[in-house]
């Protein structure tokens, strides 16, 4: 078995961090995961590093949560924060001295008008080398590529791109992400099945999109992740029944080792 990256899981500890009065979802339960959590998760599944998302839930811009965590985690985590439309370049070079390595923006939560005036941040993360990462969903990537492919940033899609599970590989905002391979610095993740489903487990629905994504992108520009500990999910999912169906939807090893770990440890630049 070669060792794992989980390129995609959130932090949530309200007893150390007090989420922010004004968060728009206060995650409770199971769907609360500490830095401890994780850690031992980890070690269970050989998982060596974690990059680490800052959750728009619980925590809306309070990014020390994450980056207490990054700090104390020996270099086993990095991570994505969460910014203001108009951060500076100066803050984004200490977030990126705390072991940040890009912005994340919530698309599919904020909508496209949200970021209509983001072309000075990206071109801050071009001149950083850091990612911009963008959780769309269905049709939104259409009207927010042509900045994205202008703007020289390297980009990082998450869960599939989220496409709509009833309109197949051609709806338009699916093609988007799959042209955008072709600019050579976007990359997928590999992740959150459920949400381009409209079945149970081990949705099945999802795999025409993930088969396109591994001929579009191929494994060295796409990455796994679980999408931990879970936020919002319709039904129960578990860590070791993710990593199961991945090795379905992925039957060839080599292709597994470089989405699971070559191509996030070169990305990333985990050590």
């Amino acid at each position: 078995m070669h060792p794992l990256i989980d390129s995609h899981v959130h932090i949530l500890d309200p007893d150390r961090f007090p989420y922010a009065d004004d968060a728009w979802y206060k995650p409770i339960g199971a769907e609360r995961g500490t830095a401890d959590d994780l850690t031992h998760l980890m070690q269970h599944h050989g998982v060596q590093h974690a990059l680490l998302v800052q959750p728009n839930s619980g925590y809306q811009l309070d990014n020390r949560c994450m980056l207490s965590a990054i700090a104390n985690s020996n270099g086993r985590f990095k991570g994505m924060a969460v910014v203001e439309n108009q951060c500076g370049l100066r803050k984004l070079q200490d977030l990126q001295a705390q072991g940040i390595v890009g912005i994340a923006m919530n698309v599919s939560l904020l909508g496209v008008d949200f970021y209509a005036d983001i072309e000075p941040l990206l071109s801050h993360l071009r001149d950083l080398g850091m990612w911009a990462q963008m959780q769309v969903q269905h049709d939104q990537l259409v009207q927010l590529a042509p900045m994205l492919e202008a703007s020289g940033a390297k980009l990082l899609f998450d869960h599939c791109g989220r496409p709509d599970p009833k309109n197949g590989i051609a709806q338009t905002g699916f093609q988007s992400l799959l042209a955008l391979a072709e600019t050579g610095r976007a990359v997928v993740k590999l992740s959150g099945f459920n949400k381009c489903s409209v079945q149970h487990y081990p949705w099945a629905d999802a795999k025409v999109f993930v088969d396109a994504l591994l001929k579009a992108y191929t494994p060295h520009n796409l990455i796994w992740a679980s999408d931990w500990p879970f936020l919002k999910a319709p039904a129960r999912i578990d860590y070791g029944p993710l990593l199961t169906l991945f090795e379905q939807l992925v039957p060839d090893a080599a292709a597994r080792r470089a989405i699971q770990w070559e191509t996030p440890k070169r990305l990333f630049g985990f050590l």
